[in-house]
């Protein structure tokens, strides 16, 4: 699964951008797909360049584009989606992380250390993963209604949980009678 994309930053050029257009091949598709838990992965593509910022930070831009196979959460068949998302890294020289043991999130969450290299492929699969539909649906479907309970016991339907449901029905028989 483990395809080498990595720049080392002190070879990249400060005046003129770094082009990269990454493809993968289908054994890397296949591992980008199970360890991301999909059914399917195919016309995966990652293109952009890095180039310098100021002295002694870098930029990556980029286009991801993917099609992706997933179960669909509530029926579990196949969905497919085609994903298109820009993509932006800064990697600053002087990054500190936050020092509290509970932080807020900064609002430029693009922005990470620089270490010695650049890996388009790493940034490629974290944005696929960021990227993902988070529920997906198979057109048609609604949500569903599920209902867990013990073997030999009835489960609990939306009904028995609301109980001024009963009161009201109750009333409306006690209003037919009189």
């Amino acid at each position: 699964m483990t395809e080498v994309t990595a720049l080392r930053v002190a070879q990249l050029p400060q005046n003129s951008p770094t082009p990269f257009d990454l493809q993968p091949d289908r054994a890397h598709l296949d591992g980008l797909a199970e360890a991301l838990g999909l059914l399917g992965l195919r016309k995966l593509r990652f293109s952009g360049e890095i180039t310098a910022q100021g002295s002694r930070d870098w930029l990556l831009t980029g286009h991801l584009g993917a099609t992706v196979v997933q179960p669909c959460v509530v029926t579990l068949e196949p969905v497919t989606t085609r994903i298109e998302a820009p993509v932006r890294r800064l990697y600053l020289e002087d990054w500190q992380p936050p020092e509290a043991e509970e932080a807020e999130m900064p609002e430029d969450d693009e922005a990470e250390a620089l270490g010695t290299v650049i890996d388009p492929g790493a940034v490629m699969a974290e944005a696929l993963a960021l990227a993902l539909p988070l529920y997906p649906r198979k057109d048609g479907v609604g949500p569903g209604d599920t209902a867990f309970a013990a073997p030999g016991k009835e489960p609990l339907t939306d009904d028995d949980v609301k109980p001024f449901a009963g009161l009201s029905a109750l009333r409306d028989k006690l209003k037919k009678e009189q």
